[in-house]
């Protein structure tokens, strides 16, 4: 039934105040308080103009509002979603939430400003109602505010390796819905690795059938359907969230490899590795490109994204050093040596998406040195500072791709607090650290800085029920960083508001971990 009109019909028990404005994370711009206050009543009249249907729609879900057909629009209610009327200097996912006596307003340029309006008025209203669950609204009362919001960066990702460890589709939805919480608008989808090719492709079902079932350890079998996969997409765009899926070649390719051997330099299947090897797909060899351009197309028909990530990273060259077809390659095309041959395989590909209208996102590595020139449609992803610094960084910029800045200090988390598994003390940061000292935090971003990532990896076996612990509370001040558009605050102010919002973070039943490495009990167990 199309929405027209919305009505709100919630019973009382207690009348409750807030003044809440300073708890909202990530941080809006600009936030005035106002000598007044909204109470909410029995019944409360949603409005909201045609251009905010969907917005409008998810709001009415969330509060479990009545929805009652009327007329066409309406620009009269206790709330009302409008974007016709807003600041145009707050581009499209900027926002204005004004409350006072006479109701609730939320503003933009379009529906997705105002469904950030919303997470922002969500975060003023109890954890009961943030969390999805009935609660009497009826005498709660929201101090005056008005606030003016945008964000920093246009790509503000999170990216789950699903690659190494298996995740069910309700716990990939869980998380979008975390992201939408913090106004993250990327997932970025880890789906192919060493351990596991877990998307569905048609033409080649051994990819799933042999490579979804290549390592043995708990949850580390499985894959998703083309249809699970399409579910997840439309789940996301109802949450304004863009999913970016990623198929890494030719490294971290060991699961598609022991499926179809043919595609590796010698014919051999190999075996599947946590980390990386030199078994690649083969670059000397045309089938190879055929093979996996028969793959992207069933992708690109998945996922509507202007973008897609085809990996590059760690792919060491030992076996493509020695390989026939390989270095036949490199002579027929007059490259320099395997590395330029790494750079031939990704313009193909690159060059191959472009007719299908997409931009490729690939890691860093492949700028480090020289050879053949990427294609205009390259964006890098910057990752590797541990081991490279801003190499990436600096040659993206010289060459003029966009950039994503994703580094391992300090968004990857899923370097715990404290040394576990394979994660020695190097690869350990608290919420403090990730705060103060993540190299993805630019503090003057050049203009082909499209935004920052953040990760959770799943080596060493970092299991489903683990990633709560790993991402929360940590991603709110990576969050931060990717939204807040205006003066830092201090770490003190800033954890103070992350403690104000532990009581959401259960009642969503995430289960956080510590924040601060002080806060670290002797025995505490991250598994």
């Amino acid at each position: 039934m199309k929405l027209k009109t919305a009505y709100l019909f919630i019973l009382s028990i207690i009348c409750i105040s807030t003044s809440l404005a300073q708890t909202i994370l990530p941080t809006p711009m600009e936030v005035k308080t106002l000598d007044s206050k909204f109470e909410f009543k029995t019944s409360i009249k949603l409005a909201y103009d045609t251009n905010c249907l969907q917005s409008a729609q998810w709001l009415a879900d969330k509060l479990g509002i009545y929805v009652q057909v009327e007329k066409e629009e309406s620009t009269v209610g206790d709330i009302v979603l409008s974007c016709k009327r807003a600041n145009k200097d707050l581009g499209h996912e900027g926002y204005e939430l004004r409350v006072d006596h006479d109701g609730i307003k939320i503003s933009s340029n379009g529906d997705t400003g105002i469904f950030y309006g919303i997470q922002s008025l969500l975060q003023l209203l109890p954890v009961e109602v943030q969390a999805g669950k009935n609660y009497n609204l009826k005498g709660f009362t929201i101090e005056g505010v008005t606030i003016a919001d945008q964000p920093k960066y246009s790509w503000r990702s999170f990216m789950i390796d699903s690659g190494r460890q298996y995740q069910s589709p309700e716990f990939i939805k869980r998380y979008l819905n975390y992201m939408a919480i913090l106004k993250m608008n990327v997932f970025h989808w880890h789906l192919t690795e060493g351990q596991g090719w877990r998307i569905e492709i048609k033409k080649y079902p051994k990819l799933t059938e042999i490579g979804s079932k290549v390592a043995t350890g708990k949850e580390q079998q499985g894959y998703y359907t083309q249809d699970e996969i399409r579910d997840i997409v439309a789940y996301a765009k109802e949450l304004h969230i863009m999913v970016v899926p990623e198929i890494d070649v030719p490294g971290h390719s060991e699961a598609a490899l022991i499926a179809y051997s043919e595609m590796t330099c010698f014919g051999k299947a190999p075996e599947t590795v946590m980390g990386f090897s030199s078994n690649l797909f083969c670059g000397g060899k045309e089938s190879t490109y055929a093979f996996i351009e028969d793959i992207l197309d069933e992708v690109n028909e998945l996922f509507p994204s202007q973008y897609i990530h085809l990996g590059g990273d760690e792919a060491p060259k030992a076996n493509w050093d020695k390989c026939p077809n390989c270095l036949k390659k490199i002579e027929e095309e007059h490259l320099n040596d395997t590395h330029d041959l790494q750079l031939y395989f990704s313009s193909r590909l690159a060059n191959y998406m472009k007719t299908k209208g997409k931009k490729v996102i690939f890691w860093g590595d492949v700028v480090y040195g020289n050879g053949t020139i990427l294609p205009d449609n390259v964006v890098i992803q910057w990752w590797n500072s541990r081991g490279h610094g801003d190499l990436a960084l600096k040659n993206a910029i010289k060459r003029g791709h966009p950039i994503i800045c994703n580094t391992n200090q300090y968004t990857y988390l899923n370097f715990p607090l404290v040394p576990w598994s394979r994660y020695k003390e190097n690869r350990t940061f608290d919420i403090k650290k990730t705060y103060e000292e993540n190299t993805s935090d630019l503090e003057n971003p050049n203009e082909l800085v499209l935004g920052m990532g953040a990760c959770i990896w799943t080596d060493w076996y970092v299991l489903e029920h683990m990633i709560d612990q790993r991402v929360f509370p940590r991603l709110f001040s990576l969050a931060e960083q990717m939204w807040h558009k205006g003066a830092r605050l201090d770490f003190e102010t800033f954890y103070g508001k992350v403690k104000q919002k532990y009581p959401l973070l259960t009642a969503l039943g995430i289960d956080y971990g510590p924040a601060l490495l002080e806060e670290v009990p002797i025995d505490y167990k991250w598994e």
